[in-house]
């Protein structure tokens, strides 16, 4: 048998953005361990904001495990917070939410690199050049000096570990990067987001950078972070159609605030109508309309309205377990 180092990930229960925690223990394994064979853990929920200190007793419970790519023998465990009785913590957002592995979703995550309080590139005390050219931009003065060392070693990680990690990019303002995964089903699709951020923040320890997930950490002109959401369902990816397509954009209207409410925090500080974001309180869609509140790729409308939507509403912060349970809540209210 082979010693393994476990280290087990959770949420912890500070809001309205909740924290990523870890802690690690070594156990044997003839090979590397199946989700089955991961047991449970306690850990102290008074530190996390998830007890009281008279009753401090929560339990971690494995849910989804990646092969660590920078340990030997390593393992990276997500887990859900439960109570002692066995159900769900108030905090676990993961055991509530909906669930179909036909429904497909695809996270575009945007966060800012910062150091000494700002972002990378960002002067002290002043700004950069105004937004142009650091958009999926090259050299130095549009990029800085570690930010795609740190964004390529990312990605390489993410692969290595399993998550279905689909690319990298510069964002619109300096500093800001983008990340993109994939996965079927909400559970896929947000334990992988999750484990993403998870070994990001990680890896930034080792360059003494921060990520600053605020959808607008920067105030003026400057663009904020969204996680734009694309989606798409069996029948939207075989069937669609004109009449089902404006039938669910009246259902997201409809439910415009309930989507809101779990897009992330402060998303009026970003959702504006400026930097191509539609403001909070309208909803749109468009084609190839980055000032929608969903934008249409115009493949879908020549596809006879077939194929994927993408939300541009969600916002860096958000929960993905949320933000794919809200989706597809609302596509169910839809008769095809």
């Amino acid at each position: 048998m082979a010693k393994y180092r476990l280290d087990y990930i959770w949420l912890d229960g500070y809001t309205p953005v909740a924290n990523l925690r870890t802690k690690c223990c070594i156990k044997e394994f003839d090979e590397f361990p199946t989700l089955e064979q991961l047991p449970e853990w306690g850990f102290d929920g008074s530190s996390t904001q998830q007890a009281e200190g008279g009753d401090s007793d929560c339990i971690l419970k494995p849910v989804a495990v990646y092969p660590d790519p920078t340990r030997i023998n390593g393992v990276l465990v997500m887990c859900e917070v439960m109570l002692p009785d066995g159900t769900p913590h108030p905090s676990n957002a993961r055991a509530t939410i909906e669930d179909d592995p036909d429904t497909w979703f695809g996270f575009e995550q945007e966060y800012f690199l910062f150091q000494d309080g700002r972002p990378l590139g960002f002067p002290e005390g002043g700004y950069p050049d105004p937004q142009g050219e650091y958009y999926c931009g090259v050299g130095y003065k549009n990029v800085g000096d570690i930010g795609r060392q740190i964004t390529d070693e990312h990605l390489e990680l993410c692969l290595e570990a399993g998550i279905n990690h689909e690319g990298i990019n510069a964002e619109v303002a300096m500093g800001q990067w983008e990340f993109q995964v994939f996965g079927k089903g909400s559970y896929k699709a947000a334990d992988d987001i999750w484990m993403a951020r998870f070994l990001l923040l990680r890896l930034c320890e080792q360059y003494g950078v921060d990520i600053e997930w605020h959808c607008k950490p920067i105030p003026g002109d400057w663009n904020g972070s969204g996680m734009h959401c694309n989606f798409s369902t069996a029948f939207m990816r075989e069937t669609g159609g004109k009449e089902y397509f404006l039938k669910l954009m009246d259902a997201f209207e409809e439910f415009c605030e309930e989507h809101i409410a779990v897009y992330g925090p402060e998303n009026e500080k970003r959702l504006t109508g400026l930097h191509e974001t539609q403001s909070i309180d309208k909803f749109s869609w468009g084609v190839a309309d980055r000032g929608a509140s969903i934008r249409v790729p115009h493949s879908f409308v020549k596809n006879d309205y077939k194929g994927y939507l993408e939300d541009r509403r969600p916002n860096s912060q958000g929960d993905p377990y949320k933000i794919a349970s809200r989706v597809i809540q609302t596509i169910n209210t839809v008769a095809k």
